[in-house]
């Protein structure tokens, strides 16, 4: 009963996804609904797997700096990636959520020297933080409320002195006196010395213009100055003046008239006031916050003081009986039962039996991706679906407690070295975008003027047998279509491991590839591209200065294609019959070669004529298309019929016949 009962000030679980780890939220308020439901305003902590890499970073070198600072004992690697499973970051940020999606309490205190980070590891439910997160301004800084525990902030005691030994240090260097109890005044002198200090105050501050503005009235200037600033420095006059009132008050009214002594409530005016009150609602006592952002020309010390001062006013009293009734009014605490609804990540089939994780949809032989365990009552699906990652149940409520898992992993971001490091295969494209030298200038001019090395990727006995054993799961075939998905080869080896003595016994059977004769291979090549006769050099027109010491075979070189009309006549680009003798640029027997980065010719630039824009327009849309996704292809155009020419009547040159003209 009393573990489903939240109250307000609680470190509770928030689940706001089946799939994603839980929100860790500390309760403000309990607010109640108009339909009934209950609504809890809850302050937002954030996890290292919620801000960007860049404050990571700063996170890290904070954290070693408090590990060298406190002195913490050595912890493995293992160690250190669950701590930072356990580190939070507090923000000022507020959200309301439903009371219904709370999952259970956990514990998070403020970080200090004396805390040993092993110690979170061992209890369950149980976080810290020592820096705040700023969401809009992406920022990390350290929290101002620290309680500076530890030994850097511990007084230095000084060793005890001895009997008959001298203190030999300046104490005037050490305190300051202020006041004598035992001076020469008795009480009754005191006391009236006092009230000649608030009359004087008095009659100070109606005098100056500002007060009497500010306190219109003789009550209120005598209120003011009765307050502390006045009898303090009255007090002091006394110490100062050696306890002699004649020498005192000649000091409280000199000669340029009565000392006036306000104090930090005077000072601030009615809107300031405002101004605070409004800010000590949103940031409570962070003074830096306050200052910062509302009172930005008053000093820290002087925002300190008036707080305190406010404390003893009649608003201060007001406004906690406010706050006290409208607390009464909302609710203390809810009762939210434990919830039992299936997580809709489960992945065992219903009739399976205890242990085995083959469920329907998932390959069997995968193991936990987290302990490697290949056991579980039950199974939970992690990660990209086509990865085919499973949970054990233990590692699922480490995820969605913790937000990581046990053991550093490929999907989180794990980095391998010494031994462990192992190539990097598999990339979506975006990935490999990112990495290619030729997404920016600079990287391209790198990769020019870098020396080019051969480099091998061999493949391992037990990867070229997985790949025949586990067939079924590997698919080579669509792996090779699609080389940018992910494949998991740990699942694969897995299964590997279980065939592979079951597959030792038998012979592996290798499928017949029917292949063609050498005769018709021969017969095929010589159809498609016949022998011709070696077409003498001439140079061509150039049309601009990069292309005059191109040869004609550029053309063929950089894929442009000749344009082949229905009747066999060859045409060359620019819409002319070859002469005799002379081959088409797909008839070249020059050999091609590979251009490099480097040594690419300069930009060609070609232009077409009348006669070939004028094919063009015989080509349908779908040849157009065609030829754009074959462009070595040469283009057949079937040219129309031309027009017959009309009879023309043969008029005879001379006549015996007379002409008639008739009107």
């Amino acid at each position: 009963m009393a573990a489903n009962m939240y109250r307000v000030g609680d470190y509770v679980y928030f689940e706001n996804s089946s799939s994603n780890p839980y929100l860790i939220r500390r309760i403000e308020e309990l607010n109640k609904t108009a339909n009934g439901n209950v609504e809890a305003k809850v302050v937002c902590l954030f996890r290292r797997r919620d801000i960007s890499a860049n404050l990571n970073t700063l996170a890290d070198s904070n954290a070693r700096d408090f590990e060298e600072e406190s002195k913490q004992p050595s912890v493995s690697e293992q160690q250190k990636h669950q701590l930072k499973h356990r580190e939070l970051f507090l923000s000022r940020q507020f959200e309301s959520l439903p009371a219904t999606h709370i999952r259970g309490k956990c514990n998070v205190t403020l970080l200090n020297e004396t805390d040993v980070l092993t110690g979170y590891l061992e209890r369950e439910d149980c976080f810290f933080y020592s820096l705040v997160f700023d969401p809009v301004q992406k920022t990390l800084l350290a929290d101002q409320g620290e309680i500076r525990v530890g030994s850097k902030y511990q007084a230095e005691i000084p060793d005890k002195l001895a009997e008959g030994d001298s203190d030999s240090r300046v104490q005037e260097k050490l305190e300051t006196k202020v006041w004598d109890p035992n001076n020469q005044l008795k009480d009754p002198q005191i006391d009236q010395f006092l009230v000649v200090a608030r009359a004087v105050g008095t009659f100070a501050r109606a005098l100056d213009c500002s007060s009497s503005i500010r306190q219109p009235s003789l009550h209120m200037s005598a209120a003011a100055a009765s307050r502390d600033i006045t009898l303090f420095h009255a007090m002091d006059t006394l110490q100062k003046n050696g306890y002699d009132l004649a020498k005192a008050m000649s000091t409280l009214v000199p000669q340029g008239g009565p000392v006036l002594c306000r104090d930090e409530m005077e000072e601030w005016s009615a809107s300031e006031a405002m101004l605070f009150e409004e800010a000590l609602e949103k940031y409570g006592k962070d003074f830096n916050d306050i200052r910062q952002d509302f009172l930005p020309w008053k000093s820290l010390a002087s925002v300190v003081q008036f707080y305190y001062m406010w404390k003893t006013t009649d608003r201060y009293i007001q406004q906690k009986r406010l706050k006290a009734a409208e607390a009464d009014s909302k609710l203390k605490q809810v009762y939210i039962p434990t919830y039992t609804k299936p997580n809709p990540n489960q992945i065992s089939a219903p009739g399976s039996k205890p242990g085995m994780n083959g469920a329907t949809g998932y390959q069997k032989g995968l193991s936990c991706e987290s302990c490697h365990s290949a056991q579980s009552q039950q199974w939970y699906a992690w990660g990209p679906p086509n990865m085919q990652c499973r949970l054990c149940a233990t590692c699922w409520i480490y995820w969605k407690k913790y937000g990581g898992l046990k053991t550093p992993t490929q999907l989180e971001g794990a980095t391998r070295t010494g031994s462990d490091a192992a190539p990097r295969g598999h990339m979506t494209r975006q990935e490999v975008q990112g990495m290619s030298p030729f997404t920016s200038s600079a990287g391209r001019a790198k990769l020019l003027a870098k020396n080019r090395q051969t480099f091998i990727l061999q493949t391992t006995k037990l990867t070229r047998i997985a790949r025949r054993v586990c067939q079924d799961i590997l698919q080579s075939h669509r792996a090779a279509r699609r080389p940018y998905a992910s494949i998991n080869s740990n699942a694969v080896k897995a299964e590997c491991m279980i065939r592979l003595p079951k597959a030792a016994k038998g012979a592996m059977k290798n499928r017949p590839i029917p292949r063609p004769s050498l005769i018709n291979i021969v017969k095929e090549l010589a159809l498609q591209a016949p022998l011709k006769l070696k077409a003498p050099r001439g140079a061509p027109t150039p049309i601009n200065r990069n292309q005059v010491n191109q040869p004609r075979s550029t053309s063929a070189l950089l894929g442009k294609r000749p344009f082949d009309n229905a009747g066999g006549l060859s045409l060359s680009t620019n819409g002319r019959p070859f002469a005799l003798g002379m081959r088409a640029a797909t008839q070249s027997v020059i050999k091609r070669q590979k251009v490099s980065q480097g040594d690419a010719p300069n930009p060609v630039v070609f232009v077409a004529t009348k006669d070939t824009r004028a094919l063009r327009k015989h080509l349908t849309q779908a040849e157009t298309r065609r030829a754009a996704r074959k462009p070595h292809l040469p283009v057949k155009i079937k040219l129309p019929m031309p027009p017959r020419p009309l009879p023309v009547p043969i008029i005879p040159s001379s006549t015996s016949e007379p002409i008639v003209l008739e009107d």
